[in-house]
């Protein structure tokens, strides 16, 4: 496997940053997106919608590894 390049690096933030949260909403019920940006607030909605496109770009490569 290559290095990674600065969107990879990206999605990966994003996936652990979001996967962090859901921790945090399974163990404490506390989600801290809508605790910093406000319950579904935009800004909360959009973080949530590049947070997802970081998991499926995550998914693709991942698709992409295993097929080598």
């Amino acid at each position: 496997m290559g290095k990674l390049n600065v969107v990879d690096w990206i999605a990966l933030l994003l996936v652990i940053v979001g996967g962090l949260n859901w921790a945090l909403v399974g163990i404490f019920k506390f989600d801290l997106v809508a605790w910093i940006f406000g319950d579904m607030s935009v800004v909360s909605r959009i973080v949530y919608i590049i947070v997802g496109i970081g998991a499926v770009y995550m998914a693709i490569i991942a698709a992409k590894l295993g097929k080598k």
